[in-house]
């Protein structure tokens, strides 16, 4: 074994001081600046006329060395030069490292304040549990709900909003992206950044989940293949909030949970004792999905009421103040909303009677479905003047024969989401649809993937194609132009939101190109990932969907208002209160009618106007009219339809 020189022996121990901290750093140069002065002080003590005793010669020194002003006071060449050094030796040790040193703690202190590990100490916020393409929207969605957010914060006995968001590395481009948002911009700062993960138990007693009035755990993106999905991610941190509440002895918070796989949904009531509702985010697309391949247009209507911005939402209304009235009588003194039906209380959760007569009364335990475009239209005013009542009576459930003809669909592109539009597709029974999947992903893998997600998907016609719907000759080969719908969807399996939507919209550009030599043109929806890009192909001939905007304004507005999700439920599923589009026709209408007078003739019906989709765009490139104003005459033009909500 070799000898340990004395020098590195030194510098080891000086080292292992230096690194335990700013504290240790101090006191080596304290020491150092002990030694220095106990030198310069003893160098000095022969000349006994000019010090006392040999602590005056220290003190002498230690004045030297921490004050460059007293170097004018030395007499003697010798007294001069030991004082020089010492003065020198005060910049380099004193002034020179005190402050790098000091410098440098402040430096590592703010950085660790920015990476946002201090706890927060509030009550009756709402916690956002994840940094996603869903975020910024989701937040947006938040801080521009005003009615619904008034009302949220009076429930809670809050005086403002306060937003806190868990990030995996909280950094100052992430404050950079919110000033940066369009619905956030200066109101940033009321949005607080944490670090850490959703699944680590120190990271959600840092957002102060126990406290919160509502906690949102959006589903984040994982590679294929992965063995921790979101979902797995989502029911830990519920067991971890869970867990955190046992040991304080603390109430559980409200949560809104999104799961992939709605099969998950059992394991996330179990996980969680508390007040929770869950969003099934693929099955919620998928659905619309499929919506809209019945329904040609119907994405404008769902854009409109699912995504912020302009136009028309759904609110729910207790009936504490609207105890005794009817529908009719509500409808008639709201005249700028569309009363669209009831919620009963049933044992633990409700009932939803959407398309209920009109002279069905509220009860004040009940919650009023309605259609407007501001919260305070939902309000009383007395300056406006009311509307007649209609009459509108039970709605008819109308049989829907067996459709023998099969909808050809291309979906072209693969992503985790296509499973559950496979099961979407078999739970319309009366249908037959054909699906041809193209993608570059193996087939033995989109294959075990289906069979595991669905059960007896025999009874769907699937084909598997491997091919890149990039390369323009596979396309053709394909035949787009021989399907009823083609979808292009945004892959899941790409970096970011931003590659994968360039990819689906070079691929929508590609086959334009390719069906304008053609005289059918099948009907085209995309969907994209990054609500930056939804302004990028205006004026093309195709249905979008946003899937980050559309799951994040139901995410927020079912944080404000839970029982909004089995409304959205109601409307977007097989069976039950559907949007449809009809035909003026269809109805006894007069040449010229204005929407009051739509309203009554489907009333008789036993169905809801909601509004009119336009053959022609206007301006802004829109189709849809949703509750216009009801004084406005329509003048419907051929190709014009009625949107009507009813039974099927």
């Amino acid at each position: 074994m070799l000898p340990f020189r004395i020098v590195d022996r030194i510098k080891f121990i000086v080292e292992r001081q230096l690194v335990k901290g700013a504290g240790f750093q101090l006191l080596v140069v304290a020491a150092f600046i002990a030694l220095i002065s106990l030198i310069g002080g003893l160098l000095v003590v022969p000349l006994g006329e000019s010090f006392e005793n040999v602590g005056s010669a220290i003190w002498w020194a230690f004045l030297r060395l921490t004050d460059p002003g007293y170097l004018g006071d030395d007499v003697g060449t010798w007294q001069r030069f030991v004082s020089t050094l010492l003065t020198v030796s005060g910049y380099v040790v004193f002034m020179g490292t005190l402050v790098a040193i000091l410098t440098r703690w402040l430096i590592a202190k703010m950085a660790d304040l920015e990476r946002g590990l201090t706890p927060v100490t509030l009550k009756n916020h709402v916690v956002v549990l994840g940094w996603t393409s869903q975020t910024l929207p989701l937040l947006s969605e938040l801080l521009g709900s005003s009615g619904r957010m008034r009302r949220f914060l009076e429930k809670h006995d809050a005086q403002k909003l306060n937003l806190v968001v868990l990030s995996e590395e909280a950094s100052a481009a992430q404050v950079h992206e919110l000033r940066s948002e369009p619905g956030i911009g200066r109101r940033a700062r009321q949005i607080i950044l944490r670090s850490g993960s959703a699944i680590q138990p120190d990271a959600l007693h840092r957002v102060a989940c126990l406290d919160a009035a509502a906690v949102i755990v959006p589903s984040a993106a994982h590679e294929a293949g992965s063995l921790v999905t979101s979902d797995v991610e989502t029911v830990k941190a519920l067991l971890s909030i869970a867990a955190q509440a046992r040991h304080f002895q603390a109430s559980l918070p409200f949560v809104v949970a999104e799961i992939q796989d709605v099969r998950k949904l059992p394991v996330i009531e179990r996980a969680y004792p508390g007040a929770v509702e869950v969003v099934a985010g693929d099955a919620t697309i998928s659905r619309l999905m499929v919506q809209n391949i019945l329904h040609p247009g119907l994405s404008e209507v769902y854009n409109e009421l699912l995504t912020a911005g302009e136009g028309n939402e759904i609110y729910i209304r207790g009936g504490e103040s609207l105890g005794g009235m009817t529908l009719g009588e509500l409808a008639a003194a709201r005249p700028e909303v569309i009363v669209l039906g009831l919620l009963k209380h049933r044992d633990a959760g409700w009932d939803v009677q959407l398309l209920t007569p009109s002279d069905s009364r509220i009860d004040p335990a009940d919650r009023v479905v309605i259609m407007a475009r501001d919260y305070s239209e939902t309000e009383p005013d007395p300056k406006k003047a009311t509307l007649p009542e209609l009459e509108r009576g039970q709605a008819v459930r109308v049989d829907r024969p067996a459709d023998q003809a099969n909808h050809r669909v291309l979906v072209l592109g693969w992503n985790r989401r296509v499973p559950s539009l496979i099961a979407e597709f078999l739970s319309y029974g009366h249908r037959h649809f054909e699906v041809d999947l193209v993608s570059v992903v193996p087939r033995a893998e989109r294959e075990q993937a289906i069979a595991r997600y669905v059960e007896n998907s025999e009874r769907l016609t699937c084909r598997h194609i491997e091919a890149d719907y990039m390369v323009e000759g596979e396309l053709r080969r394909i035949g787009p132009a021989g399907y009823d719908t083609v979808i292009l969807l945004s892959s899941d399996r790409l970096a970011s939101g931003e590659e994968a939507d360039a990819r689906a919209m070079v691929g929508y550009l590609q086959l334009e190109d390719i069906l304008a030599d053609f005289a059918r043109r099948p009907q085209l929806i995309m969907e994209l990932s990054d609500p930056d890009n939804r302004h990028l192909l205006d004026g093309h001939q195709s249905e979008m969907m946003i899937s980050p905007m559309i799951l994040s304004h139901v995410l927020a507005q079912v944080a404000l208002r839970r029982e909004l999700r089995i409304v959205l439920d109601e409307l977007f599923t097989v069976g039950g209160a559907e949007i449809q589009f009809r035909d003026p026709a269809d109805y006894p209408l007069p040449a010229s009618a204005t929407f009051q007078v739509l309203e009554k003739t489907v009333a008789a019906e036993g169905e809801l106007a909601l509004g009119v989709f336009r053959h022609s765009a206007d301006e802004r490139g829109r189709h849809l009219q949703l509750n216009p104003s009801r004084k406005d005459y329509l003048e419907l033009q051929p190709g014009d339809r009625l949107v009507v909500l009813c039974l099927t």
